[in-house]
């Protein structure tokens, strides 16, 4: 069995040394949801709650974190990231908000933890800026989507198994990006 490579010979961890990897473009996109009463998304979706524009505060929170990821979690690398970008998706009928952060980098090492950290903080960003109208909000699903780049190659989760993670409206927000912006969508091999 293959030690793994965040513990050196003694079983201590340790941050992985990157330093013989080739420099390659990288990126990553993860996803999660907020769940809180239609009330409360309608009050998202019509800027009427008292800590301000939730969607756009979220967004902030998002891009914040990740370039901050290397910080919060203990054996991750600093890596130069080139682009963040947060969809922010309110269902008011649904009671859903759903979210998808992208990062992207030229580097040595994956950006996956920068997009999960993104996508984590702008979803604790709009339950901290909901819960004095609703105490019930529920954060879930979070989760890595895809990925690009490195020795490991690409990784693309199936969204056919389970359309009730993050719902439609976020991937056809992401969709409609990647056509503006970065080109097709990927989408998991058959």
């Amino acid at each position: 069995m293959t030690r793994p490579s965040h513990l050196d010979d003694a079983g201590q961890a340790r941050m992985v040394d990157v330093g013989a990897k080739d420099i390659t473009h990288r990126t990553a996109r993860a996803a999660c949801r907020v769940a809180c009463s239609p009330a409360t998304v309608r009050l998202i979706a019509d800027g009427r709650l008292p800590k301000g524009d939730v969607v756009a505060i979220a967004r902030i929170a998002g891009i914040q974190a990740a370039k901050r990821t290397s910080d919060l979690i203990p054996l991750c690398h600093a890596v130069s990231l080139t682009h963040v970008h947060i969809d922010v998706d309110v269902e008011p009928d649904a009671g859903t908000v759903d979210i998808v952060a992208d990062a992207h980098a030229t580097d040595r090492t994956g950006v996956e933890m920068e997009a999960l950290t993104a996508a984590a903080v702008a979803a604790l960003t709009v339950y901290d800026m909901v819960k004095s109208v609703e105490s019930g909000v529920r954060i879930t699903d979070l989760r890595l989507v895809d990925k690009t780049g490195g020795a490991s190659g690409d990784w693309h989760e199936d969204h056919t198994h389970d359309r009730s993670a993050v719902g439609e409206p976020a991937r056809q927000v992401a969709a409609r990006r990647d056509s503006d912006c970065a080109g097709p969508m990927r989408s998991s091999p058959e």
